[in-house]
């Protein structure tokens, strides 16, 4: 028992792709065309918007913070796109590494301000959140589908059977493996487990910070862009469905709440979840708010065993 304890305490996201694997298979055998690869390039996709702009929570998470601007930078970039009407090929360069590099500014000056001003990331954040809601509607009133046609075209692109989105994951593990192992993400790591001591290793809070929540409003942006092109169209307000959803997602994948442990796998895990609670809720014909109970209950259930798992390994050691 001791072992399978350890086992879990390393490896958090393994009780919930359990929770995953049974989704699946209750979803396969309710529609077997399930697993056909076209459903699956549809399933990645569908959790592929959910999956960008959680892993730049799970960075913050790791940090021991929170980023509610996320939703805002998503809702902004969206805004962004549908008002570039037609441009060519520089110009679209142009605007896409624009976009990138404001929903990073944006993280990084979160960072600064909390770091400068002792705030607490939950209050600064929330305060982005609205403003950048505002600047959102400001740009683009009202939902349009002006996103550029050449844009949209990309997500749509085969290699073989295998789409964009499966194609987008596959990088997005490559440069997580890469990232684990860099001395940015040890520091993060580090000043989510312990600040005091990380700063006395002589750890820059400030730079840690910066890091963090810049590397959040990156992937928010990613995902504002990828978002675009999936759906073809732009919308003030789409980030506020995603603002929690992404939070949920990093918890469930276990990723620690108090910093220190966080995990892109795990991450995934529970986005995928949360994608397919919905197909389960259409399948069984109930009305759309079970997805919201079915969603409170994984979460609450997988922080549950979190926390017995962690309780169990901690008396070990003692």
């Amino acid at each position: 028992m001791s072992a399978a304890v350890a086992l879990v305490r390393r490896h958090m996201w393994l009780p919930p792709l359990i929770v995953l694997i049974l989704l699946g298979a209750a979803i396969g055998i309710m529609r077997p065309s399930t697993f056909a690869m076209d459903q699956i390039n549809i399933k990645v996709a569908a959790a592929m918007t959910l999956i960008l702009i959680s892993t730049g929570q799970t960075i913050v998470v790791t940090r021991g913070g929170i980023d509610l601007s996320v939703g805002g930078i998503l809702s902004l970039t969206t805004a962004i796109c549908a008002t570039r009407g037609d441009p060519g090929a520089v110009e679209s360069i142009f605007w896409i590494a624009f976009v990138l590099g404001l929903g990073a500014a944006i993280g990084v000056l979160n960072g600064v301000i909390i770091t400068l001003g002792k705030l607490q990331p939950f209050v600064v954040t929330l305060a982005t959140w609205s403003i950048l809601e505002g600047c959102a509607l400001t740009v683009l009133p009202a939902e349009n589908s002006g996103v550029p046609e050449s844009w949209v075209a990309v997500e749509h692109v085969l290699v073989g059977d295998v789409g964009v989105p499966i194609m987008l994951l596959g990088v997005l593990f490559a440069l997580w493996a890469w990232f684990s192992r860099t001395r940015v993400y040890n520091t993060i790591r580090a000043a989510g487990s312990n600040e005091r001591s990380a700063y006395l290793n002589r750890v820059s809070v400030l730079a840690t910070n910066a890091w963090a929540y810049g590397l959040s409003g990156f992937f928010a942006a990613t995902a504002g862009l990828y978002f675009s092109t999936q759906t073809g169209a732009g919308s003030p307000t789409v980030g506020t469905q995603y603002v929690l959803p992404a939070i949920a997602a990093v918890v469930i994948g276990g990723t620690s709440l108090m910093g220190g442990r966080g995990s892109l796998m795990g991450t995934i895990v529970g986005a995928f979840i949360l994608t397919l609670i919905g197909d389960v809720v259409f399948l069984l014909k109930l009305q759309s708010y079970w997805q919201w109970v079915m969603s409170g209950c994984i979460l609450m259930l997988v922080v549950i065993l979190t926390a017995l798992t962690e309780s169990r390994s901690n008396r070990g050691g003692g």
